[in-house]
């Protein structure tokens, strides 16, 4: 008995393919990666924040989570700076004198979380004083200013590093380290699409930036795109606006696509979604396929496609608070081994061009080569 197949003109595509019918695959074991965040042999070395308001909760909690060593917190209001460390670090020092903590000898490492404008002279200040550095991210708006403070780390032999942290979110952690053992041979596409409400921000100093869901928000994702891709991208085309109906005055909705050698990239953020929130990710190689899908980016399922059939890794871990656990973690390694951490500020700025060139995408209403 003869089937459509069988009676298929020789040379012509299958049904199958016109109508994109993808294939039965086997059930294969995932392949063992190390994709938590990294620790120091020494979790004792001192560590200093400066900065106590916002996004500090999710550093100190994992600071505190692993063990580290978190010596003085310090916040120009002091009441900020005593309930962090009440919060998290009882025995640590509580002040309002931040260039005392940045001065004093037996801190080694500084967290700065300062938004760019006022964190860039703390961060002069801490590397003229000999401090290992991790700051807040984006890390800077200027990247003339960006080299400059990479040449200063340099000269004084000190690292630092960019809170990057959804590098160590365990999906992208995983993916990025999948793509580094060849997993999936040559990349040739990245495609990121978010939908969540960001409207949060109406009212708080974020809701000043024009460029809030690119540069604050999307910066998280450009970066791991170049630790994806590595610093290879040729051009973006960028757009951004405001969504019918939302509270916040930013923009809420961001949309790039970037091309670079053999593929191509998109990264789509539809931050006024009130309703059914999701995160996707799909890397696409010659040899095989990552995908990761989930309602929010603290779930996500991770599946690797290949020849051999689909892998289902079992992650650990949330994004909040193990990316921050990593971004500290890393540096810490850094200290110990004298090697340079993947985050650290002068790869950053392939990072930070890619972003940019995004935005003036925006203005100019037409693409950037870079």
């Amino acid at each position: 008995m003869s089937t459509a197949a069988d009676s298929q003109p020789e040379g012509m595509p299958s049904e199958d393919a016109y109508a994109l019918v993808s294939r039965e695959a086997a059930e294969v074991e995932a392949p063992v990666i190390d994709f938590r965040p990294p620790m120091p042999k020494d979790r004792s070395i001192p560590i200093g924040l400066v900065g106590a308001g916002g996004i500090s909760f999710a550093h100190l909690d994992a600071y505190r989570r692993h063990g580290l060593n978190v010596v003085a917190i310090a916040d120009r209001h002091l009441d900020r700076a005593k309930a962090r460390r009440d919060q998290h670090f009882p025995e640590a020092l509580a002040t309002d004198d931040i260039a005392a903590v940045i001065a004093d000898p037996s801190i080694r490492v500084l967290d700065l979380t300062p938004h760019p404008e006022s964190r860039a002279p703390l961060i002069r200040d801490a590397l003229e004083a000999g401090k290992h550095v991790l700051s807040q991210k984006p890390f800077v708006h200027d990247l003339a200013l960006g080299e400059q403070l990479a040449d200063l780390a340099d000269a004084r032999g000190l690292h630092l590093a960019v809170n990057q942290n959804g590098r160590w979110s365990p999906h992208m952690a995983w993916m990025r380290e999948a793509v580094a053992r060849g997993l999936v041979g040559t990349v040739t596409s990245v495609h990121v699409s978010i939908q969540w409400d960001h409207s949060w921000v109406a009212g708080t100093p974020f809701d000043a930036m024009d460029d809030l869901i690119l540069e604050d928000f999307g910066i998280h994702w450009f970066d791991f795109l170049v630790s994806v891709i590595g610093p290879g991208a040729r051009s973006v085309y960028a757009i951004a606006g405001r969504a019918e109906g939302q509270s916040a005055r930013a923009p809420l909705l961001g949309s790039a696509l970037v091309a670079f050698d053999g593929g191509q990239a998109s990264l789509v953020f539809d931050g006024a979604t009130r309703f059914g929130s999701a995160d996707g990710t799909v890397i696409t190689g010659t040899a095989g396929t990552l995908r990761s899908e989930g309602p929010d980016l603290g779930r996500q399922t991770v599946t690797l496609h290949t020849e051999a059939g689909v892998a289902r890794p079992a992650l650990e871990g949330t994004w909040f608070n193990d990316g921050f656990a990593g971004t500290m973690g890393a540096l810490l390694v850094a200290i110990e081994t004298g090697q340079p951490p993947i985050h650290a500020a002068r790869a950053n700025l392939a990072s930070l061009r890619l972003g940019h060139a995004a935005i003036e995408s925006v203005r100019r209403g037409q693409p950037v080569r870079l």
